[in-house]
């Protein structure tokens, strides 16, 4: 079984299949990335707009809420550290890609520079997800059709793997002699 079918994308050349998640993820960062430009600007005008409906005071206080969150804070702490590179590797992340993306409007980061960024990292999130991805995302669900517990232990095998990993690499650092700087 072609795994797109899933998606019903099973006719459709990859290529197109990939053109059409890369129009839909660029329309969803450069959403998210407005919205953030909006939070500031809302913010900024909360006083001047007081007979705005309440709908508007209500989402702009939600925004302003989620601003306050670990996640936004964590995302507008990678735009302000890395800059453009954070928006190219946001689209390889899970959790952290819309608060990236909002931090960048939010830092009023130059809209080109934004999107000259977004195009390598959505293009490859495009071309993962039409081959890869929908296929792991399809595994999985035949997977857990099968038997739920096969799913839980590949799951905890890839987390032990990834987790090895990361363990070796920090110990290894740990183990690295620290320069010592001449007085």
């Amino acid at each position: 079984m072609n795994v797109r079918d899933a998606y019903h994308l099973g006719g459709v050349p990859v290529g197109i299949a990939i053109v059409g998640l890369f129009v839909i993820v660029m329309a969803r960062s450069h959403g998210t990335y407005w919205a953030g430009r909006g939070v500031v600007r809302g913010a900024q005008g909360a006083h001047r707009l007081d007979s705005a409906p309440g709908w508007w005071h209500a989402t702009m206080t939600r925004l302003e809420q989620w601003t306050g969150t670990q996640a936004a804070q964590k995302g507008l702490g990678m735009v302000r550290r890395w800059g453009a590179p954070a928006i190219s590797l946001a689209y390889l992340t899970v959790g952290l890609q819309t608060a990236i993306f909002a931090s960048a409007g939010m830092i009023r980061m130059p809209y080109l520079r934004f999107t000259l960024a977004s195009i390598p990292g959505a293009l490859v999130w495009s071309v993962v997800w039409a081959t890869v991805g929908f296929g792991a995302v399809w595994g999985a669900i035949n997977l857990f059709a099968v038997s739920p517990w096969a799913l839980l232990a590949a799951v905890a095998l890839v987390a032990a793997v990834i987790g090895g990993l990361v363990w070796f690499r920090l110990s290894r650092r740990a183990r690295r002699p620290t320069p010592v700087e001449p007085v």
